[in-house]
């Protein structure tokens, strides 16, 4: 499809469609439905950069059964590197749900990282034409949408061409240049809210990990005192003293380490939620960028 000027002077006619295409070749084509990662597994994609839920949950499920696997993989060929096993066998409930809220972020974040990669993908698509001259009015903006649906297989599933799409909808619809601007920014500032909403299910997970560690530490602190009391009411009788000494090291052990596996989780998925968001922010300025340049920037009224 191209736009190309008539003789007639007329903006609501100085650009109509004919095949071949001012647009220059687009780096690419982009088919939600099928880049999509969600989608390619056979669930339903989240909105944008929203990750699935019941998909990163299976995920975690498999990816924690894994770990345990390899676990006891390791305490059975290495047994020199026990201590590294009873960190997650050997010290009490609380490590089980710290690792799988653990993969369960991490599998949230990686859906996440994937959406946001097939999302930069429509940045790099040749949306408007590159004749310097061409303006958007509301003749034009309906070619400019039909554009967009030949580049994707819906506009409405990427952040950027869903924002310009209601914009450019709303001048061809209404016809009034001055509201698109508008638009862009509203939608702008709820595509940023959005974006900010889909952190709070793993933000949660950062939350619940430490407390779970700090459970584990009060729960091996509750075994470490108890055992003391029965070495203190032991006596002289070693036996019992050894016996009860080894339960209040095993409390201990279960208190610390319980809260050490849960700190370096929260700080390993601290870091990569920051480079993500980041990432995002980056990607969210990208596309005003885009939107005041090549859309607000090309607005004409019409002349009579």
């Amino acid at each position: 499809m191209e736009f190309h000027k008539n003789s007639s002077n007329s903006d609501a006619a100085s650009y109509s469609t004919v095949e071949g295409t001012p647009f220059g070749k687009s780096s690419l084509a982009v088919d939600w439905g099928r880049d999509d990662l969600e989608r390619r597994i056979g669930f339903k994609g989240g909105r944008f950069t929203t990750p699935s839920t019941t998909l990163s949950l299976i995920t975690a499920l498999l990816l924690t059964a894994a770990f345990y696997a390899l676990v006891i993989f390791i305490r059975q060929q290495w047994p020199h590197f026990g201590w590294f096993s009873d960190m997650f066998l050997e010290r009490g409930p609380c490590p089980y749900p710290t690792m799988l809220l653990f993969f369960w972020a991490g599998s949230l974040l990686f859906f996440k990282w994937s959406k946001l990669k097939l999302q930069k993908k429509a940045l790099e698509l040749s949306i408007m034409p590159l004749e310097p001259d061409f303006v958007l009015t509301p003749a034009t903006a309906r070619a400019v949408r039909e554009r967009m649906g030949q580049l994707v297989d819906n506009p409405n599933h990427f952040l950027l061409l869903n924002r310009i799409d209601l914009a450019l909808a709303n001048l061809h619809n209404v016809g009034h240049p001055g509201d698109v601007a508008t638009i862009l920014k509203i939608q702008a500032e709820n595509d940023e809210a959005q974006i900010g909403s889909s952190y709070g299910l793993i933000n949660g997970f950062m939350w619940g990990i430490p407390v779970l560690g700090f459970i584990g530490t009060v729960l091996g602190l509750s075994v470490a005192i108890g055992s003391f009391a029965q070495v203190i009411q032991a006596g002289g009788d070693m036996d019992v003293i050894r016996s009860s000494l080894q339960s209040v090291t095993g409390g201990l052990a279960t208190a610390f380490e319980t809260t050490l596996v849960a700190l370096v989780c929260a700080l390993i998925l601290q870091l990569i939620v920051s480079f993500l968001q980041t990432d995002e922010s980056r990607f969210l300025d990208d596309c005003n960028e885009v939107c005041h340049k090549r859309v607000a920037g090309r607005l004409r009224i019409a002349q009579s």
